[in-house]
C-alpha cells in the first residue's frame, strides 16, 4: 500500500487503542450495568468503520446512533454474524418498519404515533417486535412528554405486540454537576418506570456516568468520553486523548509593519514578523472561530494563529520560534498532546463534540492501536 502521508496536507491520527481503553474504563465504572457506545456522526468524526470493530472486539455489545442510515453503517462494520444491538435514536421514519426488522435495528420510539405504527407492524407480522421507548424527563426534545406518558401508563395495551427492551431518557445538564436538574430528572424517571412494565432502563451519558451509581441503571450510553472529551469539566480529564491532527507548512515569509495578513486585512503586523502558512482551513473542519484566538504547537512551543482562517489555509506567527524550528514541508500540531481537543474547543468558543464531528474528509487518516485490547476486555 502506498504511503500517502508524505504528500498529505494534513494527517489525522486516530488511536483506536485509546478509544478502547476509554470504553473499558467506563465499562468498569458502571459495572454491573452494561456499557454501550454512542457512535453517531461517524463515531464523532473518528470513523465508524474502524471504531466499531475495535469496540466490538473489546466486548461492547450495544451501539447507539442518531439516524437509520448510521445504523446501517454500524451493522456493516459489525458484520452479518454479530449479535450486537444497534439502537437508532431518531425514531421510526414513516414506512421504515420492514427495514428496521430486516437489518436488526432497534427503533427508539419517541411518541405515541411511533408506538402505534410499530404495534401495527408487529400485528401484521404476527409476532412481537423489540423496541426502545424514550421518556422525556426534562429535555423537551424527543421522547414521551408527561401527557403521552400518562396515556401510555393508563393504556398499556398500546404496547401489545411490542417487546420493550429498554426504557430510556436523556440528561439535560449532565456536565453541570452543580445543577439540580439531573436529580430532578432522576426522580421523574424513577416515577415513570414504576408505572410501566419491567424492562432495562438507560439514563447516563458520558457525564452522567460520573454522577454515581444511582444514574447507571442497566445500560449506560457514553459518547464524547470515548473519544477523549472531558466528561467532568470541573476535574482533570479522566479519559485518554484519541486524535492527533498535524498539518503541513506550505510557505514562510517575513512581514514588516504596517503590513497585514489574510482576508479583510484582519491582522495588522505591529513589528517585523515571520509568518508560516499552514495547509488546513475551515473546509477541513478547523473552525473559523479560531481566527486570531487559536494556537498551533511546534516542538512543544505555542505559536498563535493570526488573521482569518480561510477555506484551505491558516497563518501562524512563528516570530518567537527559532529560525530552524519551522520549515516548508514540516508539520505542526493542531490537536494532540499539546493541544487537547477541549483546549481547542475552548479557544473556538465551542465544545469538544463540535471540534471532533467537524473533522473533514481531506485529512490523510492513520489508525493506530487496532490490535490493542485493554486488560480484561476479552
Amino acid at each position: 500500500m502506498t504511503d500517502l502521508s508524505g504528500r498529505a496536507a494534513a494527517i489525522l491520527t486516530v488511536d483506536l487503542g485509546a478509544v478502547v481503553a476509554n470504553w473499558t474504563r467506563l465499562r468498569d465504572r458502571v459495572a454491573p450495568a452494561e456499557c454501550a457506545a454512542v457512535v453517531k456522526a461517524d463515531a464523532y468524526g473518528l470513523g465508524v468503520a474502524r471504531v466499531v470493530p475495535a469496540l466490538a472486539a473489546a466486548g461492547c455489545a450495544t451501539f447507539v446512533v442518531a439516524q437509520f442510515d448510521e445504523a446501517l453503517a454500524v451493522r456493516a462494520a459489525l458484520g452479518p454474524d454479530s449479535a450486537a444491538r444497534v439502537l437508532s435514536l431518531g425514531g421510526l421514519p414513516q414506512g421504515s418498519e420492514a427495514e428496521f426488522v430486516a437489518n436488526r435495528i432497534l427503533p427508539v420510539l419517541n411518541h405515541l404515533g411511533e408506538i402505534a405504527a410499530w404495534r401495527r407492524f408487529a400485528r401484521d407480522r404476527g409476532e412481537k417486535l423489540p423496541a426502545v421507548v424514550h421518556i422525556d424527563t426534562g429535555m423537551n426534545r424527543l421522547g414521551l412528554g408527561p401527557d403521552e406518558l400518562d396515556i401510555l401508563a393508563n393504556e398499556l395495551d398500546r404496547l401489545d405486540g411490542i417487546d420493550v427492551r429498554v426504557w430510556m431518557t436523556h440528561l439535560a445538564c449532565a456536565d453541570e454537576f452543580e445543577s439540580p436538574m439531573s436529580a430532578q430528572q432522576l426522580g421523574r424517571f424513577r416515577t415513570a418506570l414504576a408505572r410501566l412494565p419491567a424492562a432495562e432502563a438507560s439514563f447516563a451519558n458520558s457525564s452522567g456516568i460520573f454522577h454515581g451509581k444511582a444514574f447507571h441503571f442497566d445500560l449506560a450510553r457514553p459518547g464524547c468520553a470515548l473519544y477523549g472529551v472531558n466528561p467532568t469539566p470541573h476535574l482533570a480529564n479522566p479519559m485518554l486523548g484519541t486524535v492527533r491532527l498535524d498539518a503541513r507548512v506550505l510557505q514562510l515569509r517575513r512581514v514588516d509593519a504596517p503590513m497585514t495578513v489574510g482576508y479583510a486585512a484582519a491582522h495588522r503586523v505591529e513589528r517585523a514578523a515571520r509568518i508560516a502558512t499552514i495547509a488546513v482551513g475551515y473546509a477541513d473542519g478547523y473552525l473559523r472561530s479560531l481566527s486570531g484566538r487559536g494556537h498551533v504547537y511546534v516542538d512543544g512551543v505555542a505559536a498563535p494563529i493570526v488573521g482569518r482562517i480561510s477555506m484551505d489555509l491558516i497563518t501562524v506567527d512563528i516570530t518567537g520560534l527559532p529560525e530552524h524550528a519551522v520549515q516548508p514541508g514540516g508539520l505542526v500540531e493542531l490537536i494532540g498532546p499539546s493541544r487537547p481537543v477541549d483546549v481547542v474547543a475552548a479557544e473556538a468558543g465551542t465544545i469538544g463534540y463540535e471540534v471532533l464531528t467537524s473533522l473533514g474528509p481531506r485529512y490523510h487518516r492513520v489508525y493506530t492501536g487496532e490490535s490493542v485490547l485493554a486488560p480484561g476486555a476479552r
